[in-house]
């Protein structure tokens, strides 16, 4: 089975009825799972976008997770120190920075290899290159 790395603006467009992105999130979203993709993320980005969503809307994305919608992949302390390089390198001067949701991405994609992402954070993840050079592939 093939992965997708999952960033939060698409799971709030999932979960907002009212998302610039809504359509087609969904769209793409029923594309991915009808070849039979699975989605995968990190809790920083559960936690970003729950708490971009208010209630109820916030209880749907989480009762979704808990159901399998997609796979949280943990990782732990020993990882930060990885990231906060990650972040540092991608902060410019105060206009654009790497905040932990994005780095957790990045770890993600480092040690599963998997480089497809569906974000709405084009900008950021076009920019972003992966330790062996690599480059996101964005859905």
């Amino acid at each position: 089975m093939r992965n997708i790395i999952v960033d939060a603006g698409p799971l709030v467009a999932t979960f907002s009825p009212h998302d610039a992105y809504r359509a087609k999130v969904e769209g793409k979203l029923a594309a991915l799972m009808e070849d039979g993709f699975r989605l995968i993320t990190t809790w920083p980005c559960i936690v970003e976008a729950s708490h971009l969503l208010a209630a109820p809307r916030r209880f749907e994305l989480l009762q979704w997770v808990e159901l399998g919608g997609l796979v949280v992949y943990p990782f732990d302390t020993g990882h930060l120190g990885e990231m906060l390089v990650w972040m540092r390198r991608y902060t410019e001067d105060g206009k654009r920075e790497m905040d932990l949701a994005d780095a957790s991405l990045y770890w993600l994609a480092a040690d599963t290899g998997v480089t497809d992402i569906m974000t709405t954070d084009y900008a950021d993840f076009e920019r972003y290159r992966l330790p062996d050079g690599r480059r996101f592939e964005i859905v």
